[in-house]
C-alpha cells in the first residue's frame, strides 16, 4: 500500500527568516495523523534567510540527520567541550559546515547544545532536518559528517545514513537506513527490494518522479507498507531520499 503525503498538506511555519514545511507534526504543528511513519519522527524542510539561523538550543536522546539541498549550513557545538562538566555553550567557531552533497548526523544522546545558520550572507540556505528514534539513550553525544558527490548519486540509489555505517554512510544510533539519488529521464531509475516486516518512506526534495508507478511532485511523501519492491521511474530533475524503517 502507497499513501501519499502531498507537499501542499504538510504543516506550515515562518518566523521571517525561516520558512519551514513540516512533514509529521513538530513544534505548534499538530496533526494526529501525521506523528512520524515508524521511527521517522520528524521531516522538515527548512530555508534559511541569509547569515540567519537557530541561536543556541538543546536536543537529548535523537539522532538527527541534516542534507543539504542548496546554500551552506554551519553550526557550533559543546561536544568538543564535553570533558568540562560545566560546559554549557556552543564552542566559538563552526564545527562544520554543509554544502550540497554533505550529510550529517548528530547523535544528541544523554545532551548536546548546539546552533545552526546560514553560512552565506547572499542567498537562501535549503535544508532538510531529519529525526530518528534512537536505539538506546543516553549515550555519549558526536557528531559525523560524510560527502556523497551528485555524480555517485546519478541514476541510483546511495545509502547515505545507517545504524552500522554501512556502504560508507554515516553511522547512526537508529535501526533504519536512508539512500538518496538523483533522477531525470527514463534513461535513469533504480529498483531495491523491501523487507514487509518494516516501513519504507520515500520524499521527493525536488522535481518529479514516480514511486511504483504513483506520480509525485517536488515536496510530496510517500508512506509504504506492505510493498516488496521500491521502483523509481521517469524522474525529471528529482531529487529523492529514501527511508528504511522500524515499526517504531
Amino acid at each position: 500500500m502507497i499513501t501519499v503525503r502531498a507537499a501542499s498538506d504538510r504543516g506550515r511555519s515562518s518566523t521571517g527568516w525561516l520558512h519551514s514545511a513540516h512533514s509529521f507534526s513538530f513544534g505548534s504543528y499538530f496533526d494526529l495523523r501525521h506523528q512520524g511513519h515508524g521511527n521517522l519522527l520528524v521531516l522538515n524542510d527548512d530555508t534559511v534567510a541569509p547569515d540567519q539561523g537557530f541561536g543556541s538550543h538543546g536536543h537529548r536522546d535523537m539522532e538527527i540527520v541534516s542534507y543539504v539541498l542548496s546554500g551552506a549550513l554551519a553550526h557550533r557545538d559543546n561536544v568538543a567541550q564535553r570533558s568540562h562538566a560545566d560546559s554549557t555553550t556552543p564552542s566559538p567557531t563552526p564545527t562544520g559546515i554543509l554544502r550540497p552533497g554533505d550529510v550529517q548526523r548528530m547523535s544528541a544522546g544523554w545532551g548536546v547544545q548546539h546552533s545552526e545558520f546560514n553560512a552565506l550572507q547572499d542567498q537562501d540556505t535549503h535544508f532538510l532536518q531529519i529525526w530518528f528514534k534512537p536505539l538506546f539513550t543516553g549515550i555519549r553525544p558526536s557528531y559525523e559528517q560524510k560527502h556523497f558527490p551528485a555524480a555517485d548519486r546519478r541514476g541510483r540509489l546511495v545509502r547515505i545514513a545507517s545504524r552500522k555505517g554501512l556502504e560508507g554512510s554515516v553511522s547512526m544510533n537508529a535501526d533504519a537506513s536512508l539512500w538518496a539519488g538523483l533522477f531525470d529521464g527514463d534513461a535513469e531509475s533504480a529498483t531495491q527490494p523491501l523487507d514487509t516486516q518494516r516501513l519504507a518512506y520515500v520524499h521527493l526534495a525536488r522535481g518529479t518522479v514516480q514511486v511504483n508507478g504513483v506520480p509525485l511532485a517536488a515536496g510530496d511523501g510517500a508512506l509504504l507498507e506492505n510493498e516488496h519492491q521500491l521502483t523509481l521511474a521517469h524522474g525529471a530533475g528529482a531529487e529523492v531520499l529514501v527511508f528504511d524503517l522500524a515499526r517504531r
